[in-house]
């Protein structure tokens, strides 16, 4: 832990004299500036869709020099688990750094994927960490905020299993490998209906099936959601309702509000085509699963940082950001969380965001949910479990998901 410091400090170090005049001139390029441009770069980056500011192009040099810091604080969360908080300014102003470092190899600490229960249930950052009284955590995967709640990605949870995911998942995953190693990669969803292998899965609890896929929807999700599963599509669907390992209804059309008991399959296009050979009383059995079958997974968005080398393209939007990394050398999780949207925090671009992942020792790393869902939680000096950072909605936001960080006490032999 000394090392990471020593590491923020001497990010924190550098000076830089006379470059804001530099930054100055065409308010449609500056920091605050917004254009329609971006406005589809922010679904990618925040599950909101709140168009972040537009930050002033600089080259690396600038971008990575600060001109004033806070000395680092640092505690010990709890055995194998520390919390670090700084500021920094640079030519584009000021950020608030939150980091979580995790050692996965110390005895009883452990990292999980964490929900208040269904798949499309929403809570708190904290009320979601409480249940299982963990000691610290963040938010997690980008969700259908204000109509299902359902993450996006993929779920899983070392105690229920596979909760949620897509079979062309696009989108890199933090995992713990079966041999409880922290690892960062692809993670595509094996889904079948068994003995009708002409229908093919593509999604599992997701707000929306794809195009011409067929999604398995299960008690996890709660009540349906009507044509928000078939993306709008109104015509070629198919809804084929299961109980008890039998059909009991197939119909052309979905319903909103109903309970889903046993299982749900939804299909639209060929997908739909393929469901409607499924009869009364045709046995259905599903099996769904990771093939490389990792105690939990959770996913963000594309790779910030692969192999040591940044990822990230994108050095124009500010957000509040939250990303997660692995330092393969020590086995540590880093969690970052970025403040934004605020005039003590102006938030980080991606490639900001990488950069540090990297300064701070990551060979992966990949990007969270951000924006107002970006959270931080943990112990405090004082030994009370409590929020680090400043969300930026200026209370805490309703998410799908966290991943948790848990600390139990090796029992003595």
């Amino acid at each position: 832990m000394r090392r990471r410091i020593s590491v923020v400090v001497g990010l924190v170090a550098c000076t830089l004299v006379g470059v804001a005049p530099a930054l100055a001139g065409d308010p449609t390029s500056g920091p605050t500036a917004r254009s329609d441009q971006h406005r589809n770069l922010n679904p990618q980056q925040t599950s909101d869709h709140e168009r972040g500011d537009v930050a002033a192009p600089l080259p690396s040099f600038l971008r990575r020099a600060t001109t004033s810091s806070s000395a680092p604080v640092t505690w010990r969360v709890a055995p194998g688990v520390h919390y670090t908080k700084w500021s920094q300014t640079d030519a584009r102003g000021p950020i608030r750094a939150h980091l979580l470092t995790v050692s996965t190899r110390k005895k009883g600490v452990r990292i999980d994927y964490a929900s208040v229960g269904g798949v499309r249930q929403t809570a708190t950052v904290p009320d979601i960490l409480a249940r299982d009284k963990a000691v610290a955590g963040v938010n997690g995967d980008f969700y259908d905020i204000g109509h299902s709640g359902a993450p996006f990605g993929l779920g899983k949870d070392r105690q229920r299993g596979l909760l949620h995911g897509r079979e062309n998942n696009g989108n890199a995953a933090f995992y713990i490998a079966r041999n409880g190693r922290p690892d960062i990669g692809s993670l595509p969803m094996e889904a079948s209906i068994v003995d009708h292998p002409r229908i093919k899965v593509t999604n599992l609890n997701s707000p929306a099936v794809a195009a011409g896929g067929v999604g398995i929807y299960t008690h996890a999700w709660g009540r349906t959601t009507g044509t928000g599963m078939t993306n709008g599509q109104q015509k070629d669907i198919r809804a084929v309702w299961v109980e008890h390992g039998k059909v009991v209804r197939n119909r052309s059309h979905l319903q909103t509000g109903k309970d889903v008991r046993g299982l749900l399959l939804v299909g639209r296009g060929r997908g739909a085509e393929r469901l409607k050979t499924l009869h009364k009383g045709t046995p259905v059995r599903v099996h769904y699963g990771l093939p490389a079958r990792p105690q939990m997974a959770i996913t963000g968005s594309n790779y910030l940082v692969h192999t040591g080398i940044i990822q990230a393209t994108d050095d124009r939007i500010l957000q509040p950001r939250t990303a997660v990394g692995i330092d393969h050398d020590t086995g540590e999780v880093l969690f970052l969380v970025i403040d934004g949207r605020t005039a003590q925090s102006r938030g980080y671009t991606l490639v900001e965001l990488a950069d540090m992942m990297i300064d701070l020792g990551a060979d992966e790393a990949i990007n969270l949910d951000g924006g107002g869902s970006s959270t931080m939680v943990a112990k405090g000096q004082s030994g009370r479990t409590k929020v680090m950072n400043h969300p930026s909605d200026g209370f805490l936001r309703h998410v799908a998901n966290a991943v948790e960080v848990t600390y139990t006490r090796p029992k003595k032999h």
